[in-house]
């Protein structure tokens, strides 16, 4: 409902990368919100958690993707698609 938090949780991982960031996009990936990722090492999960708090109805959609410590980002995001009554 609006005005409620929205909590979202996952996990990235680059094989043998580290992942330095994880980002999230709520504007169809035009722009990214990067949050670092201290301490994340080569070939373990990175654990996540974005919480959103909606101000009006309507379908919303957020993106996820990872950084690696190469400062690639994941060609794909993770997509969401949500709606808010």
């Amino acid at each position: 409902a609006v005005g409620e938090p929205i909590v979202f949780e996952g996990y990235a991982d680059d094989y043998d990368r580290a992942i330095k960031a994880v980002e999230f996009s709520m504007d169809g990936g035009v722009t990214w919100t990067s949050f670092p990722t201290k301490g994340a090492e080569a070939g373990r999960w990175v654990r996540w958690r974005f919480t959103y708090t909606p101000q009006s109805p309507g379908e919303y959609q957020l993106k996820v993707r990872s950084v690696n410590d190469q400062d690639q980002a994941s060609p794909l995001a993770a997509i969401v698609d949500f709606s808010v009554s």
